[in-house]
């Protein structure tokens, strides 16, 4: 399974990439963002003015600088100023709000948050006791205070002199805290180095079959990886340019393919699924749009069931991608090559230039091809995977026993080295591209004040993930209907997570120890006595 050589490659801080494209090719295209085009000298000017600013207001290498955006010029330009001036960034999902956001800000240590303007309200009620954070920039034109920080315009701090080189820093340096959800806590910060984000790049644009000609698009948020490696970084490692839009919307697809002139495409199964069946358009002809579009030659997404794969690359005419998996601690544990077909239901094959990818059991043992079991790795290379998660040592020795990291997913591999994704091991979903981690739901409708117990857990979706599902039991004498619980968790909790399905019962399923069978609620999923939000024409404002 695994040559079991140690190898070597190039290895580089983003800093150090970005200056290598601005010194070769300063003025030519290098990111579309949100219809503003930017070369690499110009983010230079702009990234080092704001790191400056950033210096000057205490910030130190390795310190964190957390961001509250969507996609736009800001986002962009707040990530690269972190990283110019030596800090970690902490891009924070910008659904959250309440113990959400005032988690990841005290889990990380954050400094200084970027905010956008129309955002900025959610911090009045969490800033109390996150000592760490002492400054709030603000995207927007009003200048505002949040308790006793201090606050800023963005404008002003982009409006001095520049920070002339980056802030040194060396491969194995942090770079970017992306957290992923707990499952059985809160969520964790994965460190992440600087080569980190570069290999990832690099492996991803290698199954592509991307070069300098080609012209990246997608709509993914940037408080995700995805777009920072595939757009941001990758960029810079292939050449050729990359377009980043404020967020996905079937109508407007192939409008921005023939502005941008994409050629690959980043998204997800879902926004796939979307585009092949037009879903939000149902008016659209199914042969309409991509008629005038000759410069899309893949489309990358996953997960990406056959039958929608089929649509896709009948209908469009353009080849898909969706052979790999990956998890944020360890870069794309199994790809696609050039040349290497796609098998129905496979992550394409384990990614061994990497990886020493193998299937264990409960008891770390390996178990034979073809049989189930958790999908664990080891590098093959430095700085590859995250360098732990963040003020938790005891969760990163746990997850890497016996010097392997288990993913806690369960897989198999076949006789010639095909990865089947199988289930997942802990009680999380994924759903509009998020990972849900059920605990932090639970735990915020248990302050609801009417429930007794509850369990969020998933039910298939049509649209290639998962649908959420909160089975709860009401506390005695409460009189709540389904309907005024997803009316509360709508200020509650972020729209990704807004429960689809609510069912009281009685009691809930646990066993001898106490511990709920969410396996039983997720086979049993809806059924008469569940009430259904679509069903009941409840709607919300995604804010």
């Amino acid at each position: 399974m695994s040559d079991g050589i140690w190898r070597t490659g190039p290895r580089h801080t983003t800093t150090s990439l970005l200056l290598g494209r601005a010194e070769s090719d300063p003025d030519s295209e290098y990111l579309d963002v949100c219809g503003t085009r930017l070369s690499a000298a110009e983010v230079v000017d702009q990234a080092s003015r704001l790191a400056a600013s950033l210096v000057e207001l205490g910030v130190r290498p390795g310190d964190r600088v957390a961001s509250l955006l969507e996609n736009s010029p800001e986002a962009l330009i707040g990530w690269w100023a972190a990283q110019w001036a030596g800090a970690v960034a902490v891009p924070i999902n910008t659904a959250y709000k309440g113990e959400y956001l005032r988690h990841q800000l005290r889990d990380s240590g954050a400094s200084v948050l970027v905010v956008a303007d129309d955002l900025a309200d959610r911090l009045e009620s969490v800033v109390a006791g996150l000592e760490d954070l002492r400054h709030v920039v603000v995207t927007g034109p009003r200048r505002r205070t949040f308790g006793g920080l201090n606050g800023h315009l963005l404008a002003d701090l982009l409006a001095g002199s520049a920070l002339p080189a980056p802030v040194e820093r060396h491969p194995s340096d942090l770079a970017t805290f992306v957290y992923t959800g707990g499952t059985t806590g809160l969520s964790k910060g994965c460190m992440l180095s600087h080569n980190y984000h570069e290999a990832l790049a690099r492996q991803i644009g290698y199954s592509w079959g991307r070069t300098e000609r080609d012209v990246l698009w997608t709509p993914l948020p940037m408080f995700h990886y995805n777009a920072l490696v595939t757009a941001v970084v990758g960029a810079l490692v292939y050449g050729g340019r990359a377009a980043i839009y404020r967020r996905f919307s079937v109508s407007n697809f192939w409008p921005e393919m023939n502005r941008t002139g994409a050629t690959l495409t980043s998204t997800l199964g879902t926004m796939a699924y979307l585009l092949a069946h037009d879903v939000d358009r149902p008016e659209m002809p199914r042969s309409g749009a991509p008629e005038a579009n000759t410069s899309l030659r893949m489309m990358g997404a996953a997960p990406l069931p056959p039958e929608v794969d089929d649509v896709i690359r009948g209908r469009f005419g353009i080849q898909t991608f969706s052979g790999a998996y990956g998890v944020t601690e360890a870069s794309l544990i199994s790809w696609q090559p050039p040349g290497v077909p796609m098998r129905p239901r496979s992550a394409g094959v384990i990614n061994t230039e990497y990886f020493d990818v193998r299937i264990f059991d409960d008891n770390d043992d390996e178990l034979p091809r073809g049989t189930d079991g958790e999908i664990v790795i080891r590098p093959k290379r430095p700085h590859v995977m995250f360098e732990g998660y963040w003020g938790r040592p005891e969760t990163t020795v746990e997850t890497s026993r016996n010097w392997w990291y288990h993913t806690g997913d369960i897989g198999r591999i076949d006789a010639d080295d095909y990865l089947y994704f199988v289930d997942r091991k802990a009680d999380y979903l994924r759903r509009r591209g998020e990972n849900i981690a059920s605990f932090e739901v639970e735990r915020i409708i248990m302050g609801h004040g009417q429930i007794a117990d509850v369990a969020v857990h998933a039910v298939p979706s049509k649209l290639t993930e998962d649908d959420v599902k909160v089975t709860a039991t009401r506390k005695e004498g409460a009189t709540v209907t389904e309907e005024e619980l997803f009316r509360w968790c709508v200020d509650a909790l972020p729209y990704f997570v807004l429960p689809r399905y609510i069912e009281f019962r009685a009691e809930l399923p646990r066993n001898p120890v106490g511990r709920v069978l969410k396996r039983e609620l997720r086979a049993e999923g809806v059924n008469d006595q569940t009430w259904d939000a679509e069903a009941a024409g409840v709607t919300y404002e995604k804010r």
